[in-house]
């Protein structure tokens, strides 16, 4: 009996970890040249995931003049950051129109406890979690190497001069060792190694999804 109970309570995993009305939801995380953009990319084709920038979706609620971006642009307009509940609220609003989507790629938020537990409040009233933070770990001179290396060819300035560059290093570390602690403590938190080829970093973060 206790085995016909397992072999139930499996199925019953596996139907909802692959049932289409089952949203997986990551935060791909990393500091300023660990290759978050690259690696959204390769997770986005390889699971068929959708990314999602705050910030693009920000422009966009504005560009389409709805109900969440007129209230955002007046914050904006007025040089003021959008507050919580509003990203919240246009997040909550993309996830409603989405029905074919396996899963959701958060990039650049949260970026503070405080969006965290929103975002997970807000999960939970669809019956859904964050599945995982997925932190892409790169020592501090590779950061630096690759920054000014992209710099070269990226016109940035905040790639060509390294006391800009070590300081939004700094400015990372610094706020989102808390982000961290939270997520450790849900047992969501995986570091991945940043080091090496593309590929290699892409298959250590695929392999990563396919256990959450």
């Amino acid at each position: 009996m206790a085995s016909i109970m397992m072999a139930m309570a499996e199925t019953a995993k596996t139907f909802i970890h692959y049932n289409d009305q089952y949203m997986i939801h990551l935060i791909l995380f990393g500091p300023p040249g660990a290759g978050k953009g690259t690696q959204a990319i390769t997770l986005v084709e390889e699971f068929k995931f959708k990314h999602l920038s705050t910030g693009d979706l920000l422009r966009a609620e504005i560009a389409d003049k709805t109900a969440l971006g007129l209230e955002a642009k007046k914050f904006i307009d007025a040089g003021e950051l959008v507050p919580d509940a509003t990203v919240i609220g246009m997040i909550k609003s993309l996830l409603e129109r989405l029905e074919s989507v396996k899963g959701i790629i958060y990039d650049g938020f949260p970026r503070t406890v405080a969006q965290a537990e929103a975002l997970d409040k807000m999960l939970a009233s669809r019956q859904e979690s964050i599945s995982g933070l997925l932190s892409l770990e790169v020592p501090h001179d590779e950061l630096v190497k690759r920054l000014l290396i992209r710099g070269e060819s990226s016109g940035r300035t905040d790639d060509a001069d390294i006391s800009t560059i070590e300081n939004r290093i700094s400015v990372y570390s610094e706020k989102t060792q808390p982000l961290i602690d939270f997520y450790t403590k849900q047992g969501k938190y995986h570091p991945i190694e940043g080091i090496g080829s593309i590929e290699d970093i892409s298959g250590r973060l695929i392999s990563a999804v396919k256990t959450l």
